[in-house]
C-alpha cells in the first residue's frame, strides 16, 4: 500500500461512483433515512423515482438479515425529497466494520448532509413497552470495534473526532417538536450497541442497565460514529420491540417478536418521520 492509498477509501469511492452511474442524473437529496429491522413498510409510502439494489453496486455490502430488503430508494416522502436505505448490513453478518459503515460513507460522498437512522431495539427501561419509540440522545459502543480503526482518511474527517455531540442537538429538538405536533410519544434515552446475533442474557441486561443504557441493539451507533466523522448531522430513533431478557413481562426472545412489535409501531413511526423530514427540508432551505 502506497503512502496515499487506502483500500477502505478506494472501496467507498468505487461504490459511490457505481451508485452515481445507476442514478443516471437523478438528483441526490440532502436528507437520508436508514430503515432498521421490521421498519421497511415505510418505504411503501414513498414516491420512488429510482431504485438501486445493493447487489448491483459491485463490492457494496449486501444485506442478509431478515426484513432488510437491501436497496436504495430515491424519491419523495410526503412531498419531501429523500434517499432511503431499505435495510442495512450488520457486524454479525460477518462483514468487517469498514463495510458495515461503508453505506453511510457513500451517502456522505454523494452529498447527503443530514442522516436519520432507525433500528429495532430491546428496551431496558421497565416503563417501555413494545411499539414505543425512543430518540437516541447518546450511545455506548465499548462492546464493538470502532469503525475508525486503521489509517485515517483525512479528507473524510479528523483522526480523533469529538463525540460530545454525536447526535445533533438541534435535529433532536426538531424531532421532539415534530412528535408533539403529530401527537406521537417519543421517549429519550441512551442506546448500547452489541455485536449480536444472539440476544442478551438476563445477567448481561442487568449489567447494561447498570451502565445507564435505556435500549440495546446490534446496529446504528457505529454508523453514527462514521457519519459524525464525515461531518453529517445525525439523529437516530429506536423502535422498542421487546424488553430485555429477564425483565418483568419478557419471556423468550425471537426475531418474529421483533417484526410483530415493529409492525405495531408502523403507523406512528411513519407519521413522525414524514413530519420531521418535511421540517428538516424546510429548515435546510432557509
Amino acid at each position: 500500500m502506497t503512502e496515499n492509498s487506502n483500500p477502505i477509501r478506494e472501496k467507498v469511492e468505487r461504490c459511490t461512483a457505481a451508485l452515481r452511474e445507476k442514478l443516471d442524473g437523478t438528483p441526490v437529496p440532502g436528507i437520508a433515512l436508514v430503515l432498521g429491522s421490521g421498519l421497511g413498510l415505510l418505504a411503501e409510502q414513498m414516491e420512488v423515482s429510482c431504485t438501486v439494489p445493493y447487489e448491483e453496486l459491485g463490492d457494496f455490502p449486501v444485506s442478509t438479515a431478515p426484513g432488510h430488503a437491501g436497496r436504495f430508494l430515491f424519491g419523495t416522502l410526503a412531498g419531501t425529497p429523500l434517499v432511503m436505505m431499505q435495510g442495512r448490513v450488520h457486524y454479525y453478518e460477518g462483514y468487517p466494520m469498514s463495510d458495515v459503515v461503508l453505506p453511510i460513507r457513500v451517502l456522505a460522498r454523494l452529498g447527503v448532509r443530514t442522516l436519520i437512522l432507525t433500528n429495532a431495539a430491546g428496551g431496558l427501561d421497565p416503563d417501555f413497552k413494545p411499539g414505543d419509540l425512543m430518540l437516541i440522545t447518546d450511545h455506548i459502543t465499548s462492546f464493538v470495534p470502532s469503525p475508525l480503526i486503521g489509517m485515517n482518511i483525512d479528507e473524510y474527517g479528523p483522526r480523533f473526532p469529538d463525540q460530545t455531540e454525536a447526535y445533533d442537538h438541534d435535529l433532536n429538538e426538531l424531532l421532539l417538536d415534530s412528535a408533539r405536533a403529530v401527537g406521537v410519544e417519543l421517549h429519550q434515552g441512551i442506546y448500547l450497541q452489541l455485536t449480536g446475533p444472539q440476544f442478551e442474557t438476563p445477567a448481561e441486561i442487568r449489567d447494561y442497565r447498570s451502565l445507564g443504557a435505556d435500549a440495546v441493539g446490534m446496529s446504528t451507533a457505529v454508523e453514527v460514529i462514521a457519519a459524525d466523522h464525515m461531518g453529517l448531522r445525525v439523529a437516530a430513533i429506536s423502535c422498542i420491540t421487546n424488553l430485555g431478557a429477564g425483565m418483568p413481562g419478557q419471556a423468550h426472545l425471537s426475531s418474529e417478536e421483533v417484526d410483530v412489535s415493529a409492525a405495531l409501531a408502523a403507523g406512528h413511526f411513519s407519521t413522525l418521520l414524514a413530519c420531521a423530514i418535511g421540517r428538516i427540508a424546510a429548515e435546510q432551505e432557509k
